[in-house]
């Protein structure tokens, strides 16, 4: 497959791998793609953005340069009303390295205890940035509004999901089925509107 039909995604993560697959796969969206798991010598990423958006653009620039590829990078996390909108940039890497799912959530709900349920609105945020080998770039964003509940539910997904609940469906994000869940997450509307630009880049 020619260069133009490969996309390389700008992440180490297997839940953002598989979730991405399953959507391109439903857009139909004829491409390779590979993750910097593909990469044996992959750039060393320094994102010392300060936003989502200057971290997805900061990936995407490194990988890009390196591969000569169309590359997707996205940067997300958990921003928490009540803690003036942490963890933030620093989701990942909440509870400190290396990173570890369970301690960011067991950090996230000490510091919320016996705070109530009004009070713990979060939105999960969304910046994709794709890049291409000739240097043009194209954002797209989406959120996710929910609330955090007072203990871990659910097997499904990954991060914060367990403890993200969605009033609408009456579960967490790790109770949804990934079906639904990819087709309403933060990530989701962000990639939604990334494989059109992708589909126009593709189609020139």
């Amino acid at each position: 497959m020619s260069n133009h039909k490969k996309i390389v995604l700008a992440t180490q993560n297997q839940g953002k791998i598989k979730e991405f697959a399953a959507m391109l796969k439903k857009d139909s969206l004829d491409v390779d793609v590979i993750s910097l798991l593909d990469i044996p010598d992959a750039p060393e990423i320094i994102e010392d953005g300060s936003t989502f958006r200057e971290n997805s653009y900061i990936k995407a620039k490194a990988v890009c340069s390196k591969t000569n590829l169309i590359t997707l990078a996205d940067d997300s996390g958990l921003e928490v009303d009540y803690l003036d909108g942490a963890p933030g940039i620093h989701s990942a890497r909440f509870a400190g390295e290396p990173r570890d799912d369970k301690k960011n959530n067991e950090k996230l709900l000490a510091l919320l205890k016996d705070i109530p349920y009004e009070k713990r609105t979060a939105r999960f945020r969304c910046a994709i940035c794709i890049m291409t080998p000739a240097g043009n770039y194209f954002e797209t964003h989406g959120t996710c509004e929910g609330i955090i509940v007072d203990e871990p539910k659910g097997e499904y997904g990954f991060g914060f999901d367990p403890i993200f609940y969605l009033p609408q469906y009456k579960k967490t994000l790790a109770q949804l089925d990934p079906d639904i869940k990819n087709t309403i997450s933060h990530r989701s509307e962000a990639f939604r509107k990334a494989v059109k630009i992708l589909a126009d880049i593709l189609n020139k």
